[in-house]
């Protein structure tokens, strides 16, 4: 059985970040990722509901925000829950494996606050505080 799917798109709105009881970090967004072009037709997207957690959570809500470009690798997972009419529904969403910054932020200058970072693990040396920069080189990214 493979369960896989690897999106690249932009972030909707900045990524909302909670804790379960345990404390265990939990990250969800919104990705628009467009498809493919039909002749005559608009640009349209999906927007797909991701959701992250543990580290990489908590790395996607202080380095990404609204319009960023990420490449998201990851499996889907549909779960059933009741409305609040008692109604029984069905959620599709993306849990996210491995994250990927593909763009740079524009700093208040024009210029780059940092750049492309996989968030599975501490960027840079040691773990960056919140604001930190990211270093990156421009021949790491694969697209």
């Amino acid at each position: 059985m493979l369960n896989r799917i690897i999106l690249i798109g932009r972030l909707t709105k900045d990524p909302e970040l909670r804790y379960t009881p345990n404390g265990v970090a939990v990250a969800k967004f919104t990705l628009a990722v467009d498809r493919r072009q039909v002749k005559d037709r608009e640009k349209e997207a999906d927007f797909i509901d991701i959701v992250v957690w543990q580290k990489q959570a908590e790395n996607c809500a202080n380095y990404i925000g609204k319009g960023r470009l990420v490449a998201i690798d990851g499996r889907l997972q549909v779960r059933s829950y009741d409305d609040s009419q008692g109604i029984r529904r069905k959620a599709a969403e993306v849990i996210a494996e491995n994250v990927r910054f593909l763009d740079r932020p524009k700093d208040k200058e024009g210029g780059s606050a940092y750049g492309t970072s996989h968030v599975g693990g501490s960027p840079g040396q040691g773990s960056p505080g919140q604001g930190s920069e990211i270093s990156f080189n421009e021949d790491d990214i694969p697209f």
